[in-house]
């Protein structure tokens, strides 16, 4: 379960750089990618990679 703040990475979309999880509700993730803005995905449909620093 992803919370707001963490930060992921899309599993194919490497161009987008690492995200920040804003919101999550229902298993809709809204993101906002370094490079590619804010983006919202279905975590059912796609699992976002955590990111660890």
């Amino acid at each position: 379960m992803l919370e707001p703040g963490q930060l992921v990475r899309h599993p194919t979309q490497n161009a987008w750089g690492t995200g920040q999880v804003q919101s999550n509700i229902n298993g809709k993730l809204t993101v906002m990618f370094l490079h590619e803005g804010k983006v919202v995905i279905d975590s059912s449909r796609i699992a976002l990679l955590p990111v660890y620093e």
